[in-house]
């Protein structure tokens, strides 16, 4: 049902457009909806224009491999980097690109990691799932744990560890036990260590509905030589209670982890089109949209793209350690030559692409309602990767929204390289606001992804819409720039086949305009 959904948009629209393409007809309300192509077919022919190649991907066809992971995460407890899970993950992508046609390998990596816990002994004894703040000192650490200035009941407008006073009467030797508001982390750690803490644990602030998940505090510029990890709210209000000690270990490794580079020869190999998932999920659970659901539509574009022969050389990466720090893609960045980086016309970036409460956003290059952060740069023709996402989502009647180009996922190591770059996010931690409701349908008030970096990241939390409508928009992507990157990079190439209209963009809804 799902699949005919699709299809009867796409061939209401294109013959709207005066368009014959055969297979793809204008439907009376009445009319039985129109059967996909066979499996078979679309696997085995060159889906080499918009209508074949459309035709044939599906959000029914990533959730196949949304459903594999899921497996694997049900095996191994999670996907994350430095698991089995992840491992698993990392052999079954190059299986599937390998039988799709594609040159696939596991690119290793070095990078330096953490070995970590945080562990509670009294009253209760519980392991909690942290993220070890960016600047964080070492350290092996049993002790006392000690709230400081703690604002438990709402509102929890907390200053915790903002000022040195706050640390009056704690006892040298303890945990420092603080609470996110005010401040920088850094300053909360920094007055910490002056105090005498032996290790920090900094929990949520839980004063907004999106501020009482994980944690994952940067200290930076800050410098202590102390552990700090983040926490949950609920975490750090059970480490609150009286007569609570704690074991927190921090120690720092050289760890070794793959990113999965597939290509697709083309015609022009010094013109390579990048597209680009982060493969490993938190280590809460399955990571089905965070960031499943980017490394499927990838997947399932590749498998229909397998027997075409591109006039630019695709290449698809699928990234490890991203929920770390973005790792994977900025060493495979760092370890080309200038030579190599040269031939990337453009990186298309996929992280979260079904979001269950989603809006449907694309990066926004053009600056029109975020601008970009201090010293994030946006490449010369990254607007052109925009609007070309833009005008997808106009020609499929979907309404769409800008999202910071804000350098905050593995396109960051292109941008920093000069390389233009766009992409697709459909939320995380933000709340939906009514108008946004109005429009994506979905619950006002709650997350895009209300198990953003939870173990409920499972196969019930993704929006088989969006997860369909954004496949198609990764393949209209991936088509056109495989033909000609010239609106990028100026590099000319060949018209892709077919008279087919593609429509300007509509414009954004302008929801976060304010």
């Amino acid at each position: 049902m799902h699949q005919h959904t699709r299809m009867r948009r796409f061939g209401v629209l294109i013959a709207a457009g005066g368009l014959a393409v055969s297979g793809l007809v204008a439907l009376p309300s009445t009319a039985a909806p129109p059967t996909k192509p066979n499996p078979v077919a679309c696997d085995n022919r060159n889906n080499n224009t918009y209508p074949k190649l459309l035709d044939c991907v599906s959000g029914d066809g990533a959730f196949e491999h949304l459903e594999a992971f899921q497996a694997i995460a049900d095996e191994h407890g999670s996907r994350a980097e430095g698991t089995p899970g992840y491992q698993a993950s990392v052999d079954y992508v190059i299986d599937v690109m390998e039988d799709a046609g594609w040159d696939a390998e596991a690119v290793p990596f070095d990078y330096e990691g953490t070995n970590s816990v945080v562990e509670q002994l009294t009253p209760v004894q519980a392991t909690y799932s942290h993220y070890v703040a960016e600047g964080s000192g070492e350290g092996d650490v049993t002790a006392a744990v000690s709230g400081v200035d703690l604002a438990l009941d709402p509102p929890r407008a907390s200053t915790s560890g903002c000022e040195a006073a706050d640390f009056d009467g704690f006892t040298p030797g303890d945990i420092a036990l603080v609470q996110r508001g005010t401040c920088a982390f850094g300053l909360k750690a920094e007055n910490a260590e002056a105090a005498g803490a032996s290790a920090v644990l900094i929990m949520n602030q839980c004063d907004t509905p999106d501020r009482c998940g994980p944690l994952n505090p940067t200290l930076v510029p800050s410098v202590v030589t102390i552990p700090v990890v983040g926490l949950t709210y609920a975490d750090g209000e059970a480490l609150a209670q009286d007569g609570s000690t704690a074991h927190v270990q921090v120690d720092y490794v050289i760890k070794e982890s793959l990113n999965v580079i597939a290509e697709l020869p083309g015609r022009n190999d010094n013109n390579v089109v990048m597209a680009g998932a982060h493969l490993d999920s938190v280590e809460e659970g399955a990571g089905i949209n965070d960031n499943g659901s980017g490394s499927a539509g990838l997947l399932e574009v590749a498998q229909k793209l397998g027997n075409h022969k591109p006039q630019n050389t695709l290449r698809f990466a699928f990234w490890g350690a991203e929920e770390i720090g973005l790792i994977g893609s900025t060493e495979w960045v760092a370890d080309q030559s200038q030579e190599e980086l040269d031939r990337i016309a453009l990186y298309l970036n996929f992280d979260m692409i079904g979001s269950p409460n989603y809006y449907l956003g694309v990066y926004d290059a053009n600056e029109s309602t975020f601008p970009a952060p201090a010293g994030v740069p946006i490449p010369e023709g990254s607007v052109a990767i925009e609007r070309t996402f833009e005008s997808f989502y106009t020609l499929a009647g979907e309404p769409y929204d800008d999202s910071q180009f804000s350098g905050r996922s593995d396109y960051q190591a292109f941008i920093a390289n000069d390389i233009p770059s766009g992409g697709l996010f459909t939320g995380a931690e933000g709340v939906k606001t009514d108008e946004q409701a109005a429009i994506w349908g979905g619950t006002a008030g709650d997350w895009f992804d209300p198990c953003y970096h939870q173990a409920c990241d499972d196969l019930g939390n993704v929006s088989m819409h969006a997860l369909d409508v954004n496949v198609d928009s990764v393949a209209f992507a991936v088509l056109t720039f495989a033909y000609s990157t010239e609106s990028v990079n100026g590099v000319k190439g060949k018209k892709v086949p077919g008279n087919f209209r593609i429509p300007a963009p509509a414009g954004p809804e302008g929801t976060f305009a304010t």
